[in-house]
């Protein structure tokens, strides 16, 4: 038995073998009690002329029984052992019934078109809405086994290797990010929407405080720079004054007109650095260097680390306590996403409409890779197991045939029999 054998409840299949087992003793039972019904017919046959009657029937039976076996028993294996020609065909065939499986799976369940037209049904979205606005309702138990498979996966990873792969990759995506010019569309967005103003008004407001908590630095740069004779007049502390009081009410003026002349400048040097962002080369190359030496950062590294271990915790205590994680603000989250995802047209129609072309997508660049493992897997097997398997499979409806065989020719010969009497 290879390490490939399909694999099944054993409780269901030892039911199975169990009933087919039983249909199997019965049929052959059958046939040995048409033997010897004949042997007795045989034997009485002179003493009344019914036992004639009673010899067509068994020995009609006897052959019809017989010849099922034979067919039943070709099956699955040699009858008696014997190699006779075009017989074992299931273990003999395995690995065409495999392809011909594999094909049949493709030609009538993995093709784009079969795909897209069964996910016309499915109402993605409605299932999801339902589920996060009654988590304890019939899915529940699903929700729990899947909970719990979730928890076992997460538990039993090795954390360093699965936090190195998951980092690596993230930090991967960020190298392969063209950063600037998302930065440069993202701007564009946000001045279209004057959500660049509280930037603005945030750097007059930080330039007013770093001006109050320097004033001294201001009046000492300026004594510095006076020669002896203004200082002997005292004219650098009113110069000092005078530099600071201009300062402050440029910065009020900055601040209570929305269309002062520098904060005008302010709002063309966004548009400048918006649009170098965008298009020109030099601009996006130091952008570039900057977003490499950032990822390179030790201090990022650690931040991506957290990050990791934060979600992986998450993680665990949603899947531990799915019902807890259904709590909360998060919680209401959740189940208002799903009383939204059940009632808004439009956001059910692009779901659906998204999850058939990613399952169609899926289905056509995909469907030759699962019909090659279905025909590899089914190749793989032990011949014997799996022929075992799918004789257990069908044995109830297999000896069902050899039973009716043997009635059934039985009444054949009887019927037969009574016509040469009569005629």
């Amino acid at each position: 038995m290879t390490s490939e054998e399909p694999t099944r409840p054993i409780s269901r299949f030892n039911a199975s073998e169990d009933r087919g087992r039983n249909m199997r003793r019965t049929a052959t039972a059958m046939l040995f009690l048409m033997s010897g019904i004949f042997v007795l017919a045989h034997s009485m046959e002179d003493a009344h002329p019914a036992w004639g009657f009673v010899q067509a029937f068994a020995e009609a039976a006897m052959v019809g029984g017989l010849a099922d076996w034979f067919a039943v028993t070709a099956l699955f294996r040699y009858p008696m052992g014997i190699p006779i020609p075009h017989t074992a065909i299931v273990p003999r065939k395995k690995d065409q019934i495999g392809e011909q499986l594999a094909w049949f799976l493709r030609d009538n369940f993995l093709t784009p078109a079969i795909v897209a037209r069964r996910m016309q049904r499915f109402d993605v979205a409605g299932a999801i809405g339902k589920f996060l606005t009654n988590p304890n309702g019939d899915e529940s138990r699903m929700r729990k086994g899947a909970s719990n498979l979730v928890a076992m996966v997460l538990e039993n990873l090795d954390d360093e290797k699965l936090g190195g792969t998951t980092k690596t990759m993230i930090a991967n995506r960020l190298r392969d990010l063209d950063i600037a010019p998302l930065l440069g569309q993202s701007m564009v967005a946000a001045m279209k929407e004057d959500r660049h103003i509280p930037i603005v008004d945030g750097m007059v407001r930080w330039a007013a405080n770093i001006l109050d908590s320097n004033e001294d630095i201001v009046r000492a740069m300026v004594h510095e720079r006076a020669n002896n004779f203004m200082r002997w007049l005292a004219i650098d502390d009113r110069l000092s004054e005078s530099i600071i009081t201009g300062l402050r009410r440029l910065l009020v003026q900055m601040e209570g007109d929305p269309h002062h002349p520098l904060r005008d400048q302010a709002n063309e040097g966004f548009v400048r650095l918006a649009f170098d962002l965008q298009h020109d080369a030099e601009m996006r190359q130091r952008v570039e260097h900057f977003k490499q030496d950032m990822i390179e950062n030790e201090a990022v590294t650690e931040w991506l680390d957290g990050l990791w271990q934060q979600a992986r915790e998450a993680l665990l205590r949603a899947a531990r306590d799915p019902d807890r994680a259904m709590e909360g603000r998060f919680g209401e989250a959740l189940q208002e996403l799903g009383r939204t995802l059940q009632e808004d047209p439009e956001i059910k129609r692009a779901i659906n409409s998204f999850a058939r072309r990613a399952t169609v997508g899926a289905v056509a660049d995909y469907g030759d890779s699962i019909v090659r493992l279905v025909s590899d897997t089914v190749k793989g097997w032990d011949a014997k197991t799996i022929t075992d398997r799918v004789e257990n499979a069908v044995s109830r409806d297999l000896q069902y045939i050899r039973m009716n065989g043997t009635l059934v020719g039985g009444l054949v010969g009887l019927t037969i029999h009574t016509i040469i009497t009569i005629i």
